[in-house]
C-alpha cells in the first residue's frame, strides 16, 4: 500500500511522496519491497495513486507490478487493490519502514487461513517516540495496527506483538525520528 499523501509528513520531508521518503538512507517503499522479496510472499504488487507518480516509476525500476487506485484513502484504496487480487494477500504498508521478511512470514503462518491484523501495543509506539494511532481496544489492552495484515477468506482475527521494529509506523515528523532512532540505535550495537 503506497499511495498515500503523507499530509501528516509534509512538514518534514517537504514535497517528496511519503513512500519515497527515506529512512536509513533508503525509501520506505524500497525498504518494504526488499522484505517482501526475502519472505514466503510469491508476488509483489504496489497499489499506487495518482498521489504518487514518482513511487511508480521507482517501483517500475525495479520490477515490482502496480495496481492504480483511485486514491481515496487507505480503506477505499485498499478495497480497490483487492479487487485485482485472490486470497490470501498480505498487505503492507510502505510506511513500516523496519518490517522484515520475518515480520511478513511470522504473520501468514499466525494467519493460518484467517484474515489477521497485526498490532502493537500503543504503550511500546509512545515509548519510541512515535504516535500511537489510530488505536483500537484488543482484549483490554490499547493497540495500534501496524499496518501488516493478511486478507483472506477466513474470519478476521487480531495479534498484538510487542515489536519495536512493527511498531514504527512512519506518519508524522516524530515517528520518522523514532524509526531513525531506532536503527541508529541498532547500528550501534
Amino acid at each position: 500500500m503506497c499511495g498515500g499523501e503523507g499530509s501528516r509528513l509534509r512538514s518534514a520531508v517537504g514535497d517528496t511522496e511519503k513512500p519515497l521518503v527515506e529512512v536509513g538512507g533508503e525509501p520506505m517503499v524500497g525498504r518494504i519491497v526488499s522484505a517482501l522479496r526475502k519472505s514466503e510472499v510469491t508476488d509483489i504488487v504496489a497499489a499506487v495513486s495518482p498521489a504518487t507518480p514518482a513511487t511508480a516509476a521507482f517501483l517500475d525500476d525495479r520490477g515490482v507490478r502496480r495496481i492504480k487506485t483511485p486514491g481515496d484513502g487507505y480503506v477505499a484504496d485498499l478495497d480497490a487493490a483487492l479487487d485485482h487480487l485472490k486470497p490470501p494477500t498480505v498487505t503492507v504498508a510502505a510506511d513500516l519502514p523496519l518490517v522484515t521478511a520475518a515480520h511478513v512470514d511470522r504473520a501468514i503462518a499466525a494467519a493460518d487461513g484467517d484474515s489477521l491484523t497485526v498490532c502493537v501495543p500503543a504503550d511500546l509506539v509512545s515509548e519510541l517516540g512515535g504516535c500511537p494511532e489510530p488505536t483500537i481496544e484488543h482484549e483490554g489492552t490499547t493497540v495500534v495496527p501496524t499496518g501488516l495484515n493478511v486478507v483472506a477468506d477466513g474470519p478476521d482475527r487480531r495479534i498484538v506483538r510487542h515489536d519495536e521494529r512493527l511498531a514504527c509506523n512512519v506518519n508524522r515528523p516524530a515517528d520518522l525520528r523514532a524509526a531513525e532512532a531506532w536503527l541508529a540505535g541498532e547500528s550501534s550495537e
